[in-house]
């Protein structure tokens, strides 16, 4: 066999950074402002629980596969095109943010 120098084969697995309580750092006001754009007049006082949640898990699962792609590049940095190809995979093409 023949021995590869460089780049190691797959590089280890970093430990993330878990935050806790961050998705509360969504204000009322914030929410407010996303369904005002989204055509809404008045909102009920139990949507902004539930749109944190719907919310955080959107984002989880756009972040995980930003990092996928990250970590198949060898790179540490998420770059926009990472973002912009999680969001196509999950079938929500968006475009001027290059490639």
């Amino acid at each position: 066999s023949v021995a590869i120098s460089g780049r190691g084969t797959s590089g280890a697995r970093r430990h993330r950074i878990v935050f806790r309580g961050y998705i509360q750092g969504i204000a009322k006001p914030v929410i407010r402002r996303l369904a005002r754009k989204g055509g809404v007049k008045r909102i009920s006082g139990l949507i902004y629980k539930e749109t944190r949640g719907v919310l955080e898990i959107f984002l989880k699962n756009v972040i995980c596969d930003a990092i996928t792609y990250t970590e198949h590049a060898h790179r540490k940095t998420v770059m926009a095109m990472d973002v912009v190809y999680a969001l196509k995979l999950q079938g929500r093409t968006i475009y001027d943010f290059g490639g």
